[in-house]
């Protein structure tokens, strides 16, 4: 194998790793927001109306679709696992172009085919918390 062909292979091996943990199975495992059932995840004044933003931690995309209704979804992608990155006025994912509805979370553009998994959220003081409650895998 000539030099050139070995580093082209590194580099090919490499950028499928990234790419495997940037859009990895969201299969197997806890999911990411387990770990934070009963805690508070923002406050309310950090949720734009109308559109939303993301929890990193835990991978949650928090929305505010009418001024005092939050949401909480999973951020993680029902098309390839890819977290989702930004929220607007849809939920966005920049992998592979998939969006979501701030208020249900229902596809509107695909690939992805199957809706975010909502999560439960209390909503008091100017805090959201997840529920204790939140699904577990």
């Amino acid at each position: 194998m000539s030099r050139r062909r070995l580093f082209g292979a590194a580099g090919v091996a490499g950028a499928a790793a990234l790419g495997v943990s940037a859009c990895g199975s969201p299969e197997g495992g806890p999911a990411p927001w387990e770990r934070l059932r009963g805690t508070v995840i923002a406050r309310t004044d950090e949720v734009p109306v109308g559109g939303g933003t993301i929890v990193i931690d835990g991978k949650i995309a928090l929305t505010q679709p009418a001024e005092g209704d939050f949401k909480a979804f999973s951020a993680v992608c029902t098309h390839a696992g890819c977290t989702i990155q930004e929220v607007q006025t849809t939920i966005h994912c920049l992998c592979h172009g998939s969006e979501f509805d701030v208020s249900t979370g229902d596809v509107l553009r695909g690939p992805a085919v199957e809706p975010l998994e909502e999560l439960p959220i209390t909503v008091a003081n100017g805090q959201i918390t997840l529920s204790e409650d939140a699904p577990a895998r």
